[in-house]
């Protein structure tokens, strides 16, 4: 049997590899800080012990989101909400600087939340910019466009967080910060990937037409222990 890839269970490889200054861990299961990331890293095949692990590390009604190909929680956990994915990978990307965009950092924050507010990427809470580099583009001074880094299983980054203002869309800004995103991985001697909802064909297809091909389907689940499961 081969050896699973860093790739199959990115947000477990992280928590192991260059993102466990942010771990926080009980037992067998790992987890960002809840104001960084909303991710959880279970084993890859979790028993009764890894989602003992998991409710004490959670507690009852809090919520839990993961990833994996099949998400087949024991009884006593719900699933919340559950979406069909798919995981890109750099087959090409031409990746570049862009001399337009600008670092973003803590004290950005609050305009990336308003940005993140309005058009709805995906998770990205008061803290996650210290999961990796996060560019961004203003117009008269507002942030109207932006990308980073989230997930960061050895040798590989996630570009996440990939959105633009409704008035400024159409304009390319969103290429633009992706390809500089990259470039800044590549730099590291490391390869972009990113993932997406299935059902958003229109980013899927213009990520692979910048040069990301698919590498697998996966789930994204959102999982919640009742009260009445909490493990003391």
């Amino acid at each position: 049997m081969s050896e699973p890839h860093v790739l199959d269970n990115p947000i477990r490889s992280s928590l192991l590899g260059p993102h466990a200054r942010l771990a926080v861990r009980h037992g067998s299961v790992l987890r960002y800080p809840p104001d960084v990331c909303p991710f959880i890293g279970l084993p890859d095949d979790p028993d009764d012990g890894a989602w003992a692990d998991l409710a004490t590390l959670v507690g009852p009604d809090a919520t839990a989101a993961v990833s994996a190909p099949r998400i087949e929680p024991p009884p006593g956990w719900e699933v919340v909400h559950e979406i069909p994915g798919v995981q890109l990978v750099d087959a090409g990307v031409a990746a570049e600087p862009d001399p337009g965009a600008m670092v973003l950092g803590p004290s950005d924050v609050p305009e990336m939340l308003a940005l993140v507010e309005r058009t709805r990427p995906g998770p990205f809470l008061p803290r996650t910019v210290e999961m990796g580099t996060y560019l961004g583009i203003r117009h008269d001074g507002e942030l109207v466009a932006m990308a980073g880094e989230r997930l960061h299983p050895p040798g590989w980054t996630e570009i996440s967080a990939v959105c633009t203002d409704q008035r400024f869309r159409g304009r390319g800004l969103a290429t633009r910060l992706v390809r500089a995103v990259a470039a800044g991985i590549r730099a590291r001697g490391e390869t972009p990937m990113l993932h997406a909802a299935a059902s958003n064909v229109g980013a899927i297809r213009l990520y692979e037409s910048m040069g990301f091909t698919l590498r697998r389907h996966t789930r994204f689940a959102t999982l919640r222990l009742r009260a009445d499961e909490a493990v003391a």
